[in-house]
Formats: structure tokens, C-alpha cells, sequence
């Protein structure tokens, strides 16, 4: 073989390589959507393969697939459910957040005391993640959720993590949030929202009054770690009747007593 014709076929066999690398990603970036929709409750194949645009048949084989590595489970007559290897990854990914197992005991014991509902929860760009929550026992099953996001700027958790953001940035986390909310929560106007900031601020927790969740108030703290800097937030939600002001008032001091108590452990003041 000479030289122009080896290098011919290197280039050929450069090219077979980059395709297959293309099309392993756009394997995994479809694996990955379908397993967003099945998370989003998705569950039949009719209805998966319509949001991600594949074919049945291949939207069929890919689901099958995946069940058969675990990760998603398959109820006759049900669909498609999320699989027990992405439960353990999930139980992983959380453990792998120190935030997360520093802070358990101390919500747990936060719930204890107030019967409510305790969040702990991280920036995401301009929405709240919530990373753990322990029900209350006050009867209301709140919308909130592990791994859900939700406007950073209206929520307790938010609130109160932006302590750490500068001012010449909270109009447009405010506007953000605006375009989350459902018709029956109640926002406040901007003047008043960056008043009741500062004055969060300087008490160190803030109020929710169903800015964000009809029917739902709380209270919220930020953590902060050894830099001083706020990493996470916390908070107490309950129904509007089991949180008049006076009693939001008295829990915030305990709420930031945890809150601190955490950072702490984290290495805060330290």
C-alpha cells in the first residue's frame, strides 16, 4: 500500500469513528430524554414517542433496553416507571451532597418540634432544588418534591438565598419568578417584595405569604458554608391556618438557629 493510499484509509477510518461517536451521543442524549419523560410521567410509548419525536418502534427498543439494565420498570397496563438503578443512583447523587446528610438530623428534629412540613433546598440557576423534605403532620400534602424545581425568587428557600445575591440582581429573579407562578398565587409587587427583603435580611429569615403556592405559607433560612457564602437554604411550610403571622414571627428564630446549626457543621464561623 503507499502513502496516499494509507493515508486514505485513515481518513476513512477517522470518519467511521467520528460518526459513531456522534451517533453513540445522540444515542445517550435520546436515552436521557426518555428517561426525563418517564420522571415527568410519561408513561406509555404512544406518549413518549410523540414528546421526543422517534418512531414507535425505535422509541420501543430503546424503552425495552432500559428496563432491561433497570432503569426504568415496566407495570402491564400501567406503562413505564422509573427503575430501581436510577433509585440507587438517586440515593447516591443525594449521599454525594455533604449538605444533604449534615443536614438530615437537624430537619428531622425540626419537624419533630413544629409538626410542618421542612425543605432544604439549592440554587439552580433561578429556580429553587429541592434536595430533601420531610412532611408534616398537619394534613395538606404540599406540590413540593425531591429533585423538583420551582422559581427561585417567590419561594422561603429562594428568599432566603438571596441574601448572598447582589441587589442590582433581584429585579430580574423577581421577573423570572412571575412567569412560574400559577393564577392563584399572590406575588407581591415589586416594591413591596424588595422591602420585605431587606428586612429579611436584616433578621435573618424570610416570609412566604402563598407568593408562590396558594393556601401554603413558610418560613426560610439560609445555610452557609465555611467561605461565609450561602450554599443552600431551609424552610417550614404549612397550611395558611397553622401559620398566622405571630406564629411565622416565632418560628423564625428556631428556623435560623437550625440553619446556623448546620452551617456550622459545615464549617461556618469556623
Amino acid at each position: 500500500m503507499d502513502r496516499n493510499t494509507a493515508l486514505a484509509a485513515a481518513e476513512g477510518n477517522d470518519q467511521v469513528l467520528d460518526s459513531q461517536k456522534v451517533m453513540g451521543t445522540q444515542t445517550l442524549v435520546r436515552g436521557l430524554a426518555l428517561l426525563e419523560c418517564v420522571a415527568d410521567g410519561v408513561s406509555y410509548v404512544k406518549g413518549i414517542s410523540s414528546r421526543l419525536g422517534t418512531r414507535r418502534s425505535t422509541t420501543h427498543r430503546m424503552l425495552s433496553s432500559l428496563v432491561a439494565e433497570g432503569y426504568l420498570h415496566h407495570v402491564p397496563y400501567r406503562g413505564y416507571t422509573l427503575g430501581p438503578q436510577l433509585i440507587r443512583l438517586g440515593a447516591r447523587a443525594l449521599e454525594q451532597r455533604p449538605v444533604v446528610g449534615i443536614a438530615r438530623p437537624h430537619l428531622e428534629s425540626l419537624a419533630r418540634r413544629t409538626a410542618d412540613t421542612v425543605h432544604l433546598g439549592v440554587r439552580d440557576g433561578n429556580a429553587v432544588l429541592y434536595l430533601e423534605k420531610i412532611p408534616g403532620t398537619r394534613g395538606l400534602e404540599m406540590r413540593s418534591r425531591i429533585g423538583q424545581q420551582m422559581p427561585f425568587a417567590l419561594t422561603g428557600l429562594g428568599k432566603a438565598m438571596m441574601f448572598a445575591i447582589p441587589r442590582d440582581r433581584w429585579r430580574a429573579l423577581y421577573e423570572d419568578g412571575l412567569t412560574w407562578v400559577s393564577g392563584d398565587a399572590h406575588p407581591l409587587p415589586w416594591p413591596e417584595y424588595e422591602a420585605k427583603l431587606d428586612a429579611a435580611i436584616a433578621r435573618g429569615w424570610t416570609y412566604d405569604f402563598e407568593e408562590n403556592e396558594l393556601g401554603v405559607r413558610c418560613v426560610g433560612a439560609p445555610v452557609r458554608d465555611i467561605s461565609g457564602g450561602v450554599i443552600a437554604a431551609i424552610s417550614l411550610a404549612s397550611p395558611v391556618f397553622h401559620m398566622a403571622e405571630s406564629r411565622m414571627a416565632e418560628l423564625g428564630p428556631m428556623l435560623r438557629e437550625t440553619a446556623d446549626a448546620i452551617s456550622r457543621e459545615l464549617g461556618w464561623g469556623s
